[in-house]
């Protein structure tokens, strides 16, 4: 209905001045110029009503392009006091209007969706333009992983850990690769994995970051083990033998008949001969059954500790040596009532194990001290710590000192961590150590509900 007033009003506004240029011209062609007076007012009359009309709907069509340059969707057009030829010209601004703003709220809404699911998940993210370095977006995860809660441009990385920006620069679309970060004192693997998407003729670099240093330690870890299941079986078979036939030769060296035919000289060197194959057969022997023990432990008994009972237990069992020693243990637990679900026998295995090193650590400090620490870590992990003020170590070790054989001291064998490296997996946790040279370091043991 007013789209068809409209028409008619136009119609009727092309039509006066029709009319009024024919009777113009047709008074002219008559001759009769006195006339005019009359009709060219109507012209001019008709010329003012059309431009009016054009302005009125082009300062509308203005004010629309305007409000959707400046994305003011809350723009409202009055339609019912608006003149009867721009209602419809309003309507369908509004209808536009309210197009838009549900467009807009739908796309708002979405990414408020996507944000929080990124914010949620243990992935780290971290988005950059390419060309000028410029970071985009970053998320909670990737800030947590790295330690970094600001970052402005990804070449701001490169000053606080060259490497790490030296990597993120380099890794190409599509690639995936495994890094070694440091962070708080810890060697921390990561597989970075690199995109990119173009947005607003802007190329975006977009690089996700996982920590796979749990998952690597447990396939590590079965990886040692099945190498140490088929060493130990080798060994034995092999050197068994070996001092088996030392010792029955030397039997029959000893015997009447060969004692009495050679000569003592001789048989002196054969015998110290022999005995060093059976010495060293023994020793090897030995020294593989010790490395047996990192393959018996398949099974856990599991129950809840306090993890005040466990440190007066190793406080009680350790005393006497830490006295000797003169070494100050102090033991910080704010929470008495926190607790950990393991094997009691298996923990303090491992407790006992790092309270030694710890002790040989500190033995050249002159004010050897050692900690025991436990706390509850956004309620999600319970934390066991040793902390020693020893030497410490340098960052090349860290990463090398829970592999099965290694050892930091000449008369170690290289099982202890290792087995407590197992002993923590198996209890679906980890260990992992934080060390400053010179300072000390620090074993935590981490365990999750």
């Amino acid at each position: 209905m007013i789209f068809n007033r409209y028409e008619w009003r136009l119609l009727l506004r092309v039509f006066l001045m029709f009319l009024a240029l024919t009777s113009a011209s047709f008074v002219i062609v008559k001759g009769q110029p006195l006339y005019l007076v009359i009709f060219i007012p109507l012209v001019i009359y008709a010329v003012i009503e059309m431009i009016r009309f054009q302005k009125k709907a082009q300062d509308e069509v203005n004010q629309f392009v305007e409000s959707i340059h400046y994305r003011d969707f809350s723009r409202h057009f009055d339609v019912r006091r608006a003149p009867n030829e721009l209602k419809p010209l309003r309507k369908g601004f509004n209808d536009i209007n309210t197009t838009f703003k549900l467009i807009s709220r739908e796309r708002e809404t979405q990414y408020h969706y996507l944000q929080k699911i990124l914010e949620l998940v243990d992935t780290g993210i971290l988005s950059f333009e390419e060309e000028t370095g410029n970071i985009s977006w970053i998320n909670e995860a990737f800030k947590n992983l790295i330690g970094i809660p600001y970052l402005k441009t990804v070449h701001s990385l490169e000053k606080r850990d060259p490497g790490l920006y030296l990597e993120l620069t380099k890794v190409k679309p599509g690639d995936s690769k495994i890094i070694t970060i440091s962070r708080n004192q810890q060697l921390v693997k990561m597989l970075i994995t690199a995109s990119v998407m173009r947005s607003d003729d802007v190329l975006y670099k977009l690089i996700a970051f996982q920590n796979v240093s749990e998952a690597l330690d447990e396939t590590e870890s079965k990886a040692w083990q099945k190498l140490l299941n088929v060493m130990t079986h080798e060994i034995m078979n092999s050197v068994a033998p070996i001092s088996s036939l030392a010792d029955t030769l030397k039997n029959r060296l000893q015997s009447p008949e060969i004692a009495n035919s050679v000569q003592s000289s001789e048989l002196e060197d054969l015998e110290l001969g022999i005995d060093t194959i059976k010495r060293r057969s023994e020793g090897l022997l030995k020294f593989t059954e010790s490395y047996r023990s990192l393959n018996k432990i398949t099974k856990l008994d599991l129950d809840k500790i306090l993890v005040r009972d466990l440190f007066e237990n190793l406080n009680s069992l350790m005393r006497p040596t830490l006295e000797k020693k003169n070494i100050e243990l102090e033991i910080i637990l704010r929470d008495p009532t926190l607790a950990i679900q393991a094997d009691i026998n298996l923990i303090e295995q491992v407790m006992i194990n790092l309270l030694v090193n710890a002790i040989e650590a500190v033995k050249d400090r002159e004010e050897p001290r050692l900690i025991l620490s436990g706390e509850l870590q956004n309620n999600s992990k319970t934390l066991v710590k040793v902390i020693d003020n020893g030497l410490g170590m340098p960052p090349e070790l860290l990463d090398k000192i829970f592999i099965p054989f290694f050892s930091t001291r000449k008369t170690g064998s290289g099982i202890g961590l290792s087995l407590c490296k197992q002993i923590m997996l198996l209890h679906k946790g980890n260990i992992q150590v934080q060390s400053t040279e010179g300072k000390g370091s620090s074993f935590i043991l981490q365990f999750i509900p």
